[in-house]
């Protein structure tokens, strides 16, 4: 069963106008997220964190909280698999909210083109 459905979409040129993206990726991407954006060049590391940050967006509409204590952005994960599918990597304390909630599994899908990156979300019951 269906727990709730997001969706969100960047304009890239909003991250390309950024002071500082360093301080974004900080404040927005987890420990793993980290490591691969400081591997990646500029070009597309813009690119990770517009999509990154639209999949924690999807992922907390689906939520139907937003973010909110105990979900924030650091704690949820957009991590690829070996095939390169997006998969929610949650901190202890969000997986542990998310669980109470009854959410059993959950499905993020991700798309650019050109200028724009779309995030969908899915989480189950």
């Amino acid at each position: 069963m269906i727990y709730g459905i997001g969706t969100d979409l960047v304009d890239l040129d909003r991250i390309k106008n950024m002071k500082s993206l360093s301080a974004f990726a900080n404040k927005i991407l987890g420990d793993q997220e980290l490591e691969q954006y400081s591997d990646m060049p500029e070009g597309r590391s813009q690119s990770y964190l517009g999509k990154q940050f639209a999949a924690k967006e999807a992922f907390v509409k689906a939520l139907g909280t937003g973010f909110k204590d105990p979900v924030f952005p650091r704690d949820i994960q957009i991590i690829r698999n070996s095939a390169g599918k997006p998969e929610v990597l949650l901190s202890v304390k969000a997986k542990s909210y998310v669980e109470s909630l009854g959410i059993i599994k959950s499905h993020v899908s991700l798309a650019d083109e050109s200028n724009h990156l779309l995030a969908f979300a899915v989480l189950e019951k």
